[in-house]
């Protein structure tokens, strides 16, 4: 199993839509669209070749940081963004409900 990446550079590209990082040469994303008063986590990508080190929960994580100091509620879409809310209730507050507008 390869090791976990600690601390990743992960930055906000808005015209993209997306929260990314490189690591290896290779592009993670967490993508999400955003307005006055919610974020909707879409789609978290890995590469395969990524896989399994934890920068799938960094993205997560610091999406969810970011809705929080931004003063947002969080939509998780994505189903790894929802699981990992779920295991993190300290992330409960921001969470609303998915009601598809």
């Amino acid at each position: 199993m390869p090791a976990p990446v600690l601390n990743l550079p992960i930055i906000d590209n808005p015209r993209e839509s997306r929260f990314e990082v490189q690591v290896d040469g290779e592009l993670a994303v967490l993508e999400y669209t955003r307005d006055e008063v919610r974020a909707i986590y879409h789609t978290t990508r890995v590469p395969k070749a990524l896989e399994g080190r934890g920068i799938a929960g960094q993205l997560v994580k610091h999406a969810l940081d970011d809705a929080r100091a931004g003063g947002l509620k969080v939509v998780p879409r994505c189903s790894f963004v929802a699981a990992y809310v779920a295991r993190h209730p300290e992330y409960a507050d921001i969470v609303e409900e998915d009601t598809g507008a």
